[in-house]
């Protein structure tokens, strides 16, 4: 059976990387969470008091930056490792989201790593989920997914999760960070978030994980068992 490349965009909180990493399992497909790659680059930049508006500083400090997954036998899934430091739980704190919007925005910082996610991409077999991976990542992916919902209901989904990690967090703080990373992302120069033409949308509002994860897989199997 063939192996292709699917994708799935859309705006932060739409569950885009609970999906893609269901769906690769299903299939038995390499799962690329691209968002925790901008989240390490985030940390690092954090950490080092790295000036992301300084184009040199950026280039020297992408030099110094190696970015892997390894599987994580405890949770089932791939771990985030930042100069093989297992990172995971740290890109996920509030800091590092309240930025990594602007940091993914630099054009350096996008071009290092897209071409870290195309070397990932080249034996096909894999689901990656982020904002521009259908449109400048794999723009000849065989399945391109754009996930969307309502916005009262994805600062719900966030505030849950984040909730878990930091109980002081108000809704109000999750609501500003998600509408401040909406507008970055759509509005950003290099590569912003669109729907790509050929994308088919999925509206996730009213739908449970079990049912989302049937609609995309059946499209996947579809696509799958076309011939070449």
């Amino acid at each position: 059976m063939r192996k292709i490349i699917i994708t799935l965009d859309g705006f932060s909180s739409c569950g885009k990387s609970t999906l893609a990493r269901q769906l690769a399992n299903e299939l038995n497909y390499v799962f690329i969470d691209s968002g925790a790659m901008y989240r390490a680059i985030t940390l690092y930049f954090l950490r080092h008091r790295i000036d992301w508006n300084h184009q040199a500083e950026v280039v020297n400090a992408l030099k110094n930056i190696s970015l892997d997954f390894q599987y994580n036998a405890d949770t089932g899934k791939s771990d985030m490792f930042l100069n093989h430091e297992d990172v995971e739980v740290f890109i996920r704190e509030m800091h590092v989201s309240d930025n990594v919007s602007a940091v993914s925005a630099v054009k350096e910082v996008r071009e290092f790593a897209v071409a870290q996610q195309q070397l990932m991409g080249n034996k096909k077999g894999i689901v990656m989920d982020g904002r521009d991976i259908g449109t400048t990542v794999f723009p000849n992916a065989e399945l391109k997914i754009f996930v969307m919902a309502d916005p009262a209901i994805r600062v719900e989904r966030r505030y849950k999760e984040m909730f878990e990690k930091n109980p002081t967090i108000s809704i109000e703080e999750v609501k500003n960070n998600l509408e401040s990373r909406d507008y970055i992302d759509s509005h950003r120069e290099v590569s912003p978030l669109r729907k790509a033409d050929d994308a088919i949308e999925l509206d996730n509002s009213n739908l449970t994980r079990e049912e989302q994860l049937e609609v995309v897989l059946k499209w996947a199997n579809e696509v799958i068992s076309k011939p070449h």
